[in-house]
C-alpha cells in the first residue's frame, strides 16, 4: 500500500540554505524510489495558517517512506533544511484499492 510525505514549509528563515538543500537532497532518493506528485507548484491556503511551500512524495509502502527520511543520508541533508526552514513533515499511509 502506498504511503505519502506531506512537507510544508511553515516559513522561510534562510534562502541561501534552501538552496543549498535543493542541490543535495535529490540524492537522498537514490535508495528510496519515490514519485513526486506535487512540488513547490501554485497552491492556495484554504483554512488554517500560510505556508511558504508545499510538497508531495509517494513511497511504495509506509515503511519505505519512513526508511527513506530517517536515512543517515536524509538525516545528514535535513539540517541544512532546517538552517533554512521551519517545516512540518507527516507521514502517511494510503487507502488500499477499492
Amino acid at each position: 500500500m502506498a504511503a505519502y510525505v506531506v512537507i510544508t514549509r511553515e516559513k522561510t528563515l534562510d534562502p541561501a540554505k534552501l538552496d543549498e538543500y535543493k542541490q543535495v537532497a535529490p540524492a537522498t532518493f537514490e535508495r528510496h524510489p519515490v514519485m513526486m506528485l506535487a512540488s513547490h507548484g501554485r497552491k492556495e491556503v484554504v483554512e488554517g495558517p500560510p505556508i511558504d511551500e508545499i510538497l508531495i512524495l509517494e513511497f511504495a509502502s509506509y515503511d519505505e517512506a519512513i526508511a527513506w527520511y530517517r536515512s543517515p543520508e536524509y538525516q545528514a541533508v535535513s539540517e541544512t533544511r532546517l538552517q533554512g526552514g521551519e517545516y512540518r513533515i507527516i507521514i502517511t499511509e494510503g487507502l488500499t484499492a477499492m
